[in-house]
């Protein structure tokens, strides 16, 4: 399990060998060799995530976050491991890599104002970027998706 702290100075851990269980997830999802991000309309640019309704797996949750934020489909899903803020109310994200299998046009968003697609978090306008971006743990999970050929 690997340890860091997030710009609210919370200890954020990573366990790559986490069960798969949690009550968010977080998509680090490719599209056509680029990052499919997803524009939330108070944070700014992000990857798609959320929290599961009732009944949902992890998996279910994240295909249906990332269509509501940017209307894509996933063709292919890998568990990375589990993402846990730890605080007063410390809560869990399942962490996915996914492949794109294809993107829709949505007239709604939801909370975001749709998809984004950049090269690397490093190409995203720094002026857009949501703080997520810059979470170490985030970041750390992004590396391994640039290193470790799921993408390739």
């Amino acid at each position: 399990m690997l340890e860091f702290t997030d710009h609210h100075e919370r200890k954020v851990t990573f366990d790559p060998n986490s069960a798969e269980d949690a009550d968010h997830v977080l998509g680090i999802c490719k599209m056509d060799g680029k990052y499919l991000f997803t524009e939330h309309k108070v944070r700014g640019i992000e990857f798609p995530g959320g929290k599961l309704e009732d009944g949902e797996t992890l998996r279910e949750a994240l295909q249906r976050e990332v269509f509501e934020e940017t209307g894509a489909s996933l063709a292919e899903l890998k568990y990375m491991g589990a993402y846990t803020v730890h605080g007063t109310q410390p809560f869990k994200k399942g962490v996915y890599f996914g492949i794109v299998d294809d993107l829709f046009f949505k007239c709604e968003y939801m909370e975001t104002y749709g998809p984004v697609v950049y090269p690397s978090i490093e190409a995203v306008p720094e002026e857009k970027r949501s703080f997520l971006l810059d979470d170490p743990c985030i970041h750390y999970i992004y590396e391994i998706s640039r290193t470790d050929g799921f993408f390739s």
